[in-house]
């Protein structure tokens, strides 16, 4: 029994030690000959994985290497993660992330996850109980449709939630056993994909209408009755399904939806964080969008719900934002906008990109398009005509798809833009002068978010939550920061920006009424001694 502990030991990634275990525990563990002599403590094994991990010649290999090790030893891990994010959160989540989805088939080792297909219908309750666990807290699902910027990747798409879900132990500290990535595989419109004899997914066109929404409210209803206290985090879902989603279970489950509501939450936390830098007033800022999807939509209300609290009507507020997609200016006039686009359809004449910025002279341009160089230099160039600091919000991820990258920002601007990008840019010397772009990326909301609704055990996340998430992401950006041109915190700081974010958030929860769980001190303690911290 002695050595089949220890055997089972050394092969469990959640407990095991490796090479870190005391001549003690080999002893009395069963371990006596099955490790080599030396003893390392984790900071060793901490130089050993990062030796190895940078030897790669290419990201998508470091990637693997890092899930691999995930797999084998999630101590170390989340350890070398923590202590190192700024190198390796690149590579397990945006940008490396997109790659390793489309190739997800292909460098597949060993099942994360749990995956539900159309097949499953009636059966998704009586499956979740194959789960090993029974604390789950997150729950992160997609159904592979719109991955980052790339499109439809299928079954591929489980990439997302898995690194996701890694984001949320590294950066807020949520317990790794409490956290399940789900791939809602419903098929796939790519054709390369159902052809290829690799390919892991459901090898059909997808399901959608009736099907789809009846597969999904089986599954939030399966969560509800096997995980009541889970959270569902919606990822990467094509627009029209994503705000379906989150209209129907906003108010009913603890839900949200990351690329409408985080993005928005972290959008607003950069601007709010600009004007430090351009001297102007949050509620006198006019704001222009480039791409009108779910991301930037969502963005635009989040933003309209915070000028309100700075005491604008809704019509004033509205009038402030305005959008431009692939047919130009978004005006009443036009006839092919989706209704999440119909509030912000102004009465005004069309025109294309560059004249709209001319017209209407926006302070801060956002962009979410998906689509790589869409922010040329002539839209850089009028944007800095019309703001001694124009804000340059490049969001689409991966890198690839960027809207500009940070050296064209600087350069066609002068120097003078305020750019931030959601995936990350190395900083850039102009004019003598040492720019760090600043990197809105959701972890630095979904994570706190997650957080302070687990340990308020709240029951819905409310649009107060992400408005108090935004404005304590902004509260942590440092005169320091602000000095480098940088709008967000820097990453090593993510851990203490989560925490700060949770306590706002479940904050929130308690005087909406939705927390469960009350502490007579407040949260700011219960958040600290919840959070995960890998250590043997």
């Amino acid at each position: 029994m002695r050595q089949a502990l220890g055997r089972s030991l050394l092969n469990d990634r959640t407990r095991t030690k490796s090479t870190a275990f005391s001549r003690e525990e080999r002893d009395a563990l069963g371990l006596r000959g099955l490790l080599p002599y030396n003893v390392s403590d984790l900071e060793t094994q901490k130089m050993r994985v990062l030796e190895n991990m940078r030897r790669k010649a290419f990201d998508i290999e470091r990637y693997i290497f890092l899930t691999a090790l995930q797999e084998r030893n999630q101590t170390l891990f989340y350890r070398t993660l923590i202590d190192h994010i700024e190198e390796i959160m690149p590579l397990i989540y945006t940008p490396t992330v997109g790659q390793a989805c489309k190739e997800f088939a292909h460098i597949f080792r060993k099942p994360q996850g749990f995956y539900i297909t159309p097949e499953d219908s009636g059966h998704i309750a009586s499956m979740l109980d194959n789960w090993p666990e029974n604390d789950i807290r997150v729950i992160v699902i997609t159904d592979g449709q719109r991955i980052l910027g790339l499109g439809d990747l299928g079954a591929n798409g489980m990439g997302i939630p898995i690194g996701k879900l890694a984001l949320y132990v590294a950066c807020a500290g949520i317990q790794p056993h409490q956290c399940l990535p789900v791939m809602l595989d419903v098929g796939t419109e790519n054709a390369e994909l159902r052809e290829d004899p690799l390919y892991l997914g459901y090898p059909h066109p997808r399901i959608g209408g009736e099907k789809y929404d009846s597969l999904v409210a089986e599954f939030v209803d399966a969560v509800q009755m096997r995980f009541p206290k889970a959270l569902i985090q919606f990822e990467d879902f094509q627009t029209p399904n994503a705000y379906r989603l989150l209209n129907t279970y906003r108010d009913q489950v603890l839900s949200f939806n990351d690329d409408i509501q985080g993005t928005a939450a972290v959008a607003l936390a950069g601007v709010y964080a600009s004007t430090r830098i351009s001297h102007k007033k949050f509620e006198d800022l006019k704001i222009m969008f480039l791409g009108a999807g779910s991301a930037a939509t969502g963005i635009a209300d989040l933003i309209c719900a915070a000028l309100q609290q700075k005491g604008l009507s809704y019509d004033e507020a509205r009038a402030r934002l305005w959008f431009v997609d692939v047919e130009g200016l978004v005006v009443g006039s036009r006839t092919d906008l989706m209704p999440h686009n119909l509030p912000y359809a102004h009465d005004h004449s069309e025109m294309d990109f560059v004249s709209a910025i001319q017209t209407i002279q926006p302070d801060v341009l956002i962009g979410a398009t998906g689509a790589p160089g869409t922010f040329t230099e002539e839209v850089i160039r009028t944007m800095a005509d019309i703001n001694e600091r124009p804000t340059i919000f490049a969001l689409s991820n991966p890198t690839s798809s960027a809207e500009c990258t940070a050296e064209q920002a600087y350069q066609w601007s002068k120097g003078t833009a305020i750019f931030a990008s959601g995936s990350p840019f190395d900083p850039v010397t102009f004019n003598d002068k040492v720019h760090r772009p600043a990197q809105g990326n959701n972890a630095y909301i979904f994570p706190g978010i997650g957080l302070g609704a687990v340990v308020a055990d709240a029951t819905t996340i409310s649009e107060n939550m992400f408005l108090a998430a935004a404005e304590a992401l902004a509260a942590e950006v440092t005169d320091q920061d602000i000095e480098a041109g940088a709008i967000y915190p820097k990453l090593p700081e993510i851990r203490e920006v989560s925490a700060k974010i949770a306590e706002r958030v479940a904050d929130t929860a308690l005087r909406e009424g939705v927390a469960q769980v009350e502490y007579a001190a407040g949260y700011t303690q219960a958040i600290r001694d919840y959070m995960y911290d890998p250590v043997y």
